[in-house]
């Protein structure tokens, strides 16, 4: 039988394994501030938001602008991108706004950049395998923002706590997902990493 297909694009893919990288590591800094300095006013914590998501989405668009490079489909990655800059420029043009309010900003960019990263992974599974942890992030996004929309009514410090947890999960997702990628470009035949179709 054939193995998992698609191998030459899904080692070209595992070149971005730093990008996923520095995702991960940036969530899990703003989670670490979020988490552990919960008494940091909520303007602060809107424009470390802010940061964060424009750094994201930075990021992804680099991502995207890679994979366009090789031919390969950046649409998803730059959505994720516009996702975030938009998320991110939202925080720094009302930096006034209310616990209320900014947790329903970062619920509903959870829930979106979620939403796509399951797609695109969806989309993907033909040329990765271990599909499940990089739909394990876009997951975790997509009920954080559901729990967020159905319970909105939190304290102000269980908001950044909230906050602070959902960032460190999901950049320990990510950088698990980078170096899982930069497996497969390391060793593109073994541990199960993509490979070329052949005749079963």
């Amino acid at each position: 039988m054939a193995s998992k297909s698609g191998g030459a694009m899904g080692t070209l893919w595992a070149h971005d394994w730093w990008v996923v990288l520095l995702r991960g590591i940036v969530a899990v800094l703003f989670g670490l501030l979020a988490f552990f300095l919960p008494s940091i006013t909520l303007i602060v914590l809107v424009l470390l938001f802010g940061i964060f998501a424009i750094v994201d989405g930075i990021l992804s668009f680099e991502r995207a602008f890679s994979a366009s490079s090789r031919n390969e489909s950046w649409i998803w990655p730059t959505i994720v991108g516009v996702l975030g800059i938009a998320a991110g420029v939202a925080a720094f043009i009302w930096p006034g706004i209310t616990a209320l309010v900014l947790l329903y900003i970062i619920a509903a960019w959870a829930l979106l950049t979620g939403i796509v990263e399951i797609i695109g992974t969806i989309r993907m599974r033909r040329e990765i395998s271990d599909e499940w942890l990089f739909v394990l992030g876009g997951v975790l996004s997509v009920l954080f923002g559901l729990l967020v929309f159905a319970r909105p009514g939190v304290g102000a410090i269980a908001v950044v706590w909230l906050i602070g947890f959902y960032a460190i999960v999901l950049g320990i997702q990510r950088i698990a997902v980078a170096f899982r990628m930069r497996d497969w470009q390391e060793h593109p035949t073994s541990g199960g990493a993509p490979q070329m179709p052949h005749a079963a």
